[in-house]
C-alpha cells in the first residue's frame, strides 16, 4: 500500500509538471507560467565541473532555476517570456565579489560608502553578490540592502558585514572595545541582520571574542591582518583561533613579528618549507583566501593589460568630481606594485599545492575615481589567470567557492535547478578567453532580467559632488564613534 501511495503522489507530481527529475539525468516536462523566463541557445558554464554545457533549455519561476537543460521542444512558451542566445553567448552564475568596497575617497581625505551608482555598476558587471568587508557607515549600509531586497533600488545582493572591528573603523577605541563589548556589538549586529564580520587593526583577545561570538550567532568572520608586530594577529594565529577566511595575506612563520607584514611580503621567497607549512594549514582547516591581487596593482605602475579599461569608467562620475580627481594626480607605490607580483606568484603556487576549493575572489579597491569596483571582479579574473590559473578554476574562484564561503552554495554560485536565479550572459566562451567575462549582454539577479547597457547609461555622470556647495558630504570618513547610533534613525 505505501509503494502504491508513493506511485500515486510521483504520478500526479509529474502530471503537474512538478517533478524535475526523472531517471538518470533526464527531467519531466515543466510547464511554463505568465512571468517566467525561457533562456535557450547557447551554452551555459558549469562551474562545479569547468565545462562549457549546450544550452537546451532553463526556466526561471519566481527567481528560482526551475529547470536546466529542460526539452523546450515538448512544451507550449507562449505564456512565458523567452531570451533567445545566440551561439556564441555563454550562461554563467553571478559572481561574488567578498570584497566589495562600496567607499569613495575622491579627495584623498578618508573613504564615505556610495549606495546608488556602485550597487548599478556591480550588477552591470555581472556581480550578483557582495560582501563589502567592513563598512564606514554600516548604517547607511544597511538600509541600502533593504532597500535592494525590497525592489525600491537596483543593485546585487548585498551580504552586510557591518563595521570594522578595529582600528580601521573611524572613532575605535582599545581601552573600551573589551572582549566583552565586542561580544555585546555582535550580538546586537547579528540581531540586524549582519552576515559575516570583518577585522581590520585587531588584537588577538579582540578577535578572539568576535571569532567566538560570530560563530554561535552561525555568522562567518574575516580578516586583513598583520604579521604579529605590534600586537596585531598572524594570519598563521588567526588559523588556530577558528577564523572562518582571510584577505590579502596568509602569514605564517616566514612572516616574523619583528616587522610589517607589507615590509616582509614585498620580497617572499615562495620555496621557504614556511610556506608551504602554510599553505597546508589553510587547506587542512578549511579556511579560505581572498588574495585581492589585483587590489595591489592599482596603487602600482598599472602597466600590466589587467588595467586596460574596456568602459570608460570617468564617464560615472559628475563632471565637478572629474575636475577634484584630476587635482589630486597619483604617483605609483612601487612597494605595493611589487607586492602585486609577488601575489601573483603565490596564488598559483597555493593553488597547485591544493588550495583550489578555498580561493575566493575579491576586489577591495575604495575608488578615487580612475577605477570602480564594480569592474573590479572581472580584472581580479584575468589576474588569477596571468598567474597561471585555469580560466575554469577562476571561474570557480568567483562563484561557488564565494558562495561556500558564505555559506549560501545550497542556493548560489551555480547554475542547478532549485537555486536561486543570479546569472549572467556573456558573447565569446570565458574558458577559453576570460576577459569574454567584460562582454555583458545580460543579467539576471533574482529572475529579474536587466539590460547592462541600460543599467549603465542610467548612472552616467551621477557619481560624486555637484560642485564645491556639495563636497563636504564627500570628504573623510565619517566620524561615527558608535556605528549603531545611526540604526536608531
Amino acid at each position: 500500500m505505501m509503494r502504491r501511495g508513493v506511485g500515486k503522489c510521483l504520478a500526479a507530481l509529474a502530471a503537474a509538471g512538478l517533478l524535475l527529475a526523472a531517471g538518470a539525468g533526464a527531467q519531466a516536462p515543466v510547464p511554463v507560467r505568465p512571468g517566467d523566463v525561457v533562456l535557450r541557445g547557447g551554452w551555459w558554464i558549469d562551474v562545479t565541473q569547468g565545462k562549457a554545457v549546450r544550452n537546451t533549455g532553463i526556466i526561471v519561476h519566481a527567481g528560482v532555476l526551475l529547470a536546466v537543460g529542460a526539452d523546450l521542444a515538448q512544451l507550449d512558451l507562449s505564456r512565458g517570456r523567452v531570451i533567445t542566445l545566440a551561439p556564441d553567448e555563454y550562461i554563467l552564475p553571478g559572481l561574488f565579489d567578498l570584497h566589495a568596497h562600496y567607499a569613495i575617497d575622491l579627495y584623498n581625505q578618508g573613504r564615505v560608502d556610495e549606495y546608488h551608482v556602485n550597487p548599478v555598476l556591480f550588477l552591470a558587471n555581472g556581480v550578483t553578490s557582495t560582501f563589502p568587508a567592513g563598512e564606514i557607515n554600516p548604517a547607511g549600509m544597511m538600509r541600502a540592502r533593504e532597500r535592494i531586497d525590497a525592489g525600491q533600488q537596483i543593485g546585487p545582493r548585498i551580504f552586510n558585514s557591518g563595521p570594522y572591528f578595529g582600528s580601521a573603523r573611524p572613532g575605535w577605541n582599545d581601552a573600551v572595545e573589551t572582549p566583552a563589548r565586542i561580544r555585546q556589538e555582535v550580538d546586537y549586529w547579528a540581531d540586524h541582520g549582519v552576515k559575516g564580520f570583518k577585522a581590520k587593526g585587531i588584537h588577538p583577545e579582540q578577535l578572539q571574542a568576535l571569532i567566538d561570538e560570530a560563530h554561535l550567532h552561525g555568522l562567518t568572520v574575516t580578516a586583513h591582518l598583520d604579521s604579529g608586530y605590534r600586537n596585531t594577529v598572524n594570519p598563521r594565529d588567526a588559523i588556530l583561533m577558528g577564523i572562518d577566511r582571510l584577505e590579502h595575506f596568509m602569514g605564517g612563520d616566514d612572516i616574523p613579528p619583528t616587522r610589517s607584514i607589507y615590509a616582509t611580503l614585498q620580497s617572499l621567497n615562495l620555496n621557504q618549507p614556511a610556506v608551504r607549512a602554510e599553505f597546508r594549514l589553510f587547506i587542512r582547516q578549511h579556511v579560505f583566501y581572498d588574495p585581492t591581487i589585483s587590489a595591489f596593482g592599482y596603487f602600482g605602475t598599472q602597466t600590466s593589460p589587467v588595467f586596460r579599461h574596456w568602459i570608460q569608467e570617468s564617464q560615472f562620475l559628475t563632471p565637478y568630481a572629474r575636475t577634484v580627481v584630476a587635482s589630486h594626480p597619483r604617483k605609483p607605490n612601487m612597494q605595493f606594485q611589487r607586492i602585486f607580483e609577488v601575489k601573483q606568484r603565490e596564488i598559483k603556487a597555493f593553488y597547485d599545492a591544493g588550495g583550489r576549493d578555498w580561493i575566493t575572489l575579491g576586489t577591495d579597491h575604495p575608488s578615487w575615481g580612475q577605477y570602480f569596483e564594480g569592474f573590479g571582479a572581472d580584472r581580479e579574473l584575468q589576474t588569477f589567470v596571468l598567474s597561471g590559473i585555469p580560466p575554469a578554476d577562476a571561474l570557480r574562484f568567483a562563484t561557488i567557492n564565494g558562495a561556500r564561503a558564505l555559506n549560501v552554495a545550497g542556493k548560489l554560485g551555480s547554475i542547478e535547478v532549485g537555486k536561486y536565479a543570479d546569472l549572467f550572459v556573456v558573447r565569446g566562451n570565458p574558458l577559453v578567453d576570460i576577459t569574454n567575462t567584460k562582454r555583458v549582454q545580460l543579467v539576471m539577479k533574482a529572475g529579474r532580467v536587466y539590460d547592462p547597457a541600460k543599467l549603465f547609461a542610467s548612472v552616467v555622470g551621477k557619481l560624486g559632488p555637484t560642485g564645491p556647495q556639495d563636497a563636504e558630504r564627500w570628504k573623510g570618513r565619517l566620524n561615527i564613534k558608535d556605528p549603531k547610533a545611526g540604526m536608531k534613525n
